[in-house]
């Protein structure tokens, strides 16, 4: 037996007008009817991951932000600044729907056998616009969960847990042997660290505190070094030697880190080195960055780390599109299951729609805090 499903549902969209304002807003979305190979998922649970948050809010100066109301739903208005407006240039006066992952149970399906199979079940989804109280999908874009998965368990199946195997695919892929991660005290981090252990994969990790670095310990991390701390390159330095890694993955993207990741896997390189050579280690160092923590230029000090480098963006989907379906059928195979063990994700907070769209909740998510995750709950109260 599944619920029945109303004609309409709330949708969260964002919009950035042409005079120069944000807008995020509530309305209430017609709910089609699903086609053959379709299914109609009852949202239950989808995260607030650093990539929404760039869909959610553009490049808005969200301390100018304003709460309202527009058809008896919330309404965030907020200033974007002219430099702002050069980056938005793309989706202006349109109105986009947010929230890459979530989970949920399918309350109606198309004709398909496919579809059919599915009515009932939880599912997790990815497809975008996951900030809704229903989604309507195709079935490639649901993956079965067991049963009894809670929906905040299956919320984060996607992102995060498939972001972090496919470093460790890549990492084999272009030959290196042991991983770097910074801002690792992250819930993808924590996934990392797991995978790595159980993997036998030497793993770096960078962190920004005291409490990180020993939070990341208390789940077994071996090497851990803390960016806050006054000998932060030398400890790095040495657990490149250690490890001896030449990969890494940087979610920080702006300021001085990426940089520093290179100058420490070239000193590590540097120490084996037999003889001189000005043009520095032939040892091939990769850093690839994934997210923008800090929205800062990134700075480089290309002196330091000799001439076989590389500093490249990663995005998953594409990586995913390049190994071809059988190998990612595999990650997701793993995926499930280890769901409540490697992949567990931890939620500080559990918030509706209209919450979401709250100044003060707003000002806290978005502060992109380490070890601060929410959950939205799109049938929640309040």
């Amino acid at each position: 037996m599944t619920d029945p499903v109303p004609s309409t549902g709330l949708q969260l969209l964002s919009r950035v007008t042409k005079d120069a304002h944000l807008e995020v807003s509530l309305i209430d979305q017609p709910v089609p009817a699903p086609r053959d190979d379709q299914v109609v998922v009852k949202v239950l649970a989808t995260p607030i991951n650093p990539s929404d948050l760039g869909l959610l809010f553009g490049a808005a100066d969200m301390s100018s932000a304003v709460a309202t109301t527009r058809d008896g739903h919330p309404l965030v208005t907020a200033d974007v600044p002219p430099g702002g407006m050069r980056a938005m240039a793309g989706r202006l006066d349109e109105a986009m729907p947010v929230g890459n992952e979530g989970s949920g149970i399918v309350v109606a399906a198309g004709a398909s056998p496919a579809a059919q199979a599915l009515l009932g079940k939880t599912v997790a989804m990815l497809g975008g616009a996951m900030y809704a109280q229903y989604r309507v999908l195709r079935v490639a874009e649901c993956m079965v969960l067991p049963d009894g998965t809670a929906p905040a368990d299956g919320a984060s199946c996607f992102v995060n847990p498939l972001t972090s195997l496919a470093m460790t695919e890549v990492m084999r892929r272009e030959g290196h042997t042991a991983l770097v991660h910074t801002a690792a005290a992250s819930n993808l981090g924590q996934m990392l660290v797991k995978i790595c252990l159980k993997d036998g994969i030497p793993l770096v990790n960078v962190v920004r505190s005291p409490a990180q670095a020993e939070l990341l310990r208390g789940i077994g991390a071996v090497h851990v070094a803390d960016s806050s701390q006054p000998d932060f390159l030398e400890t790095l330095t040495a657990m490149m030697v250690e490890t001896g890694a030449t990969l890494a993955f940087d979610a920080i993207g702006g300021g001085k880190l990426a940089g520093q990741l290179l100058s420490c896997m070239e000193a590590a390189a540097v120490k084996r080195m037999t003889t001189y050579s000005r043009y520095g280690s032939d040892t091939f160092k990769q850093v690839y960055i994934y997210g923008g923590l800090d929205v800062a230029p990134t700075t480089l000090n290309r002196n330091s780390f000799g001439f076989s480098w590389s500093l490249s963006g990663f995005l998953l989907t594409p990586f995913l599109v390049k190994i071809g379906a059988e190998a990612v059928q595999a990650l997701k195979d793993r995926v499930v299951a280890e769901l409540t063990t490697t992949f567990a994700s931890h939620y500080t907070h559990e918030i509706s729609l209209v919450e979401a769209l709250q100044p003060d909740v707003i000002e806290a998510y978005n502060r992109r805090a380490t070890g601060t995750k929410y959950l939205i709950c799109p049938h929640k109260a309040g």
